[in-house]
Parts: C-alpha cells; sequence; structure tokens
C-alpha cells in the first residue's frame, strides 16, 4: 500500500503503459482517475481496477484541449478530495508521418507537439495548484530514448517534444521544491505497447529490436509501471528533477 491515501491522474490510461500504471497504483492504495480519450478503453482500465477492490474514475477528453484537462481534474479532486500525484503518460508515435525535419508536414508536426508537450503542460498547469493544496506530491513526465539518442529513422516532432520535456522537468523541480513537489521523468527504451505494435508485426522483427538490447528483450508496460510506482510513492522522497532510463541497457551501450 505505497500510494494509501493518495490521488492519481494518469493520462493516456486507456491501454499500454497508462493502463498498466493505472491498476499498478490502484492496487498500492491510489485512488485514480483514468484520464483518455477513447471511452471503451478508458473504463475497461476502470472495471479492472473496481474489480479489483480498487477506486477508479474515468474522465474522457483529449491531452491537447487545455479544458478536457482542466475538467478532469476538477472532477477527480471533486470525487476524491485531492490530488496528488500527476503522470503525463499520454503520447503520439507516428513514424508513418512524423519523419525527418524535411519531410513532416507542418499540420503533423503540430499535432504531435500538442499531445507530446502540450499535454504535459496542461496537466501540470492545472495540476499543480491542486498537489500545493494537498501539502506535497509527485509529477512523472514520460520522456523517451530518443530524446538522448539520434537515430537514422527520424522522427523530428516526437523527439523534440520529448526533449522538451527534459527541461520542462528540471523547471519544475526546482520551481515547485518549496511545495514540497517532486517532478521526475522517465526515459523509456523500446516497450512493447500497442503504441508500437504497428511496427512490430513484420516478421522477425521484435527479435531483431531484442538482439539490439544488452538486457535481450523488449520492455513491457509492467517495467515502466513499476518505475512510475517508485516515482510516484514516497521512496523516492530525496528525488527531483531526476532522470530514469528504463531502457534494457540500449542506452549505455
Amino acid at each position: 500500500m505505497r500510494l494509501k491515501n493518495k490521488v492519481a491522474i494518469i493520462t493516456g490510461a486507456g491501454l499500454g503503459m497508462g493502463r498498466e500504471a493505472a491498476v499498478l497504483f490502484a492496487s498500492e492504495g491510489a485512488k485514480v482517475i483514468v484520464f483518455e480519450l477513447n471511452p471503451q478503453s478508458g473504463n475497461e482500465t476502470v472495471s479492472l481496477i473496481e474489480k479489483a477492490g480498487g477506486q477508479a474514475l474515468f474522465a474522457q477528453g483529449d491531452v491537447s484541449k487545455e479544458a478536457d484537462v482542466k475538467r478532469a481534474i476538477d472532477a477527480g479532486v471533486a470525487k476524491f478530495g485531492g490530488l496528488h500525484i500527476l503522470y503525463a503518460n499520454a503520447g503520439v508515435l507516428w513514424k508513418d508521418r512524423d519523419k525527418s525535419v524535411i519531410e513532416t508536414t507542418e499540420a503533423n508536426w503540430d499535432i504531435v507537439q500538442a499531445i507530446n508537450l502540450k499535454g504535459p503542460f496542461f496537466l501540470t498547469k492545472h495540476g499543480i495548484p491542486q498537489l500545493q493544496k494537498s501539502g506535497s506530491g509527485s509529477i512523472i513526465l514520460v520522456g523517451s530514448i530518443s530524446a538522448l539518442l539520434g537515430f537514422t529513422l527520424a522522427q523530428d516532432s516526437y523527439t523534440c517534444a520529448k526533449g522538451a520535456l527534459i527541461a520542462l522537468n528540471k523547471s519544475l523541480a526546482i520551481q515547485f521544491a518549496k511545495d514540497k513537489i517532486r517532478s521526475n521523468i522517465i526515459h523509456p527504451g523500446m516497450i512493447d505497447t500497442p503504441l508500437q505494435e504497428p511496427y512490430l508485426k513484420e516478421p522477425g522483427k521484435r527479435e531483431a529490436i531484442a538482439s539490439c538490447i544488452p538486457l535481450g528483450r523488449l520492455g513491457s508496460p509492467r517495467d515502466i509501471a513499476n518505475a512510475a510506482l517508485f516515482l510516484a510513492s514516497d521512496e523516492s522522497a530525496f528525488m527531483t528533477g531526476g532522470e530514469m532510463v528504463v531502457d534494457g541497457g540500449y542506452y549505455v551501450q
């Protein structure tokens, strides 16, 4: 029960890493606001939590829309009485549309930025005042090893958005340390999620990628959820402004 008496909002909690974190956080005692664009998958996450004896609220919305994010936070605070954890998990990875700067259209650049960067902006803008009211809190951002490395197969808008979150993380950590609010960022490597599924369909693709990872496998959503649980809990009470690379050793080889 590492998150007993805590309330968390997790964006993009309908599938993959977000759903895994929502279920895990609830099992550790948190009340979870499941923020998700797709009502079916969002409600499925809530159902999984409730069937296991936890408490959750589905909040439908688009993270790139400020009014949606504010409405979700307000609804969660009204239902659960406060807010302690902001987990900016939602993101998009569009390898077919987000390419090199010389190939990407302005419209595709903008939508990737809106979801991957403006989403965390809106979540922290409206969530941090609630954390201040609670007397402390934890902010968890999701970066990527794409922000730490260059890749021949470019995804430049995605990479720029994730890189910007590194800077935002440091700024939030310094600004709000006085309020006992911590901010940290996780950099996942190749994780086997529905987001990656379209790019892993080719026969032998998973095996080829795994062979490039020192630990010899793709990551699972639970690998990232476990890292997020640590950052959400008081076990990381002396950690802020930090970066956690969870990639099976790919970055350091």
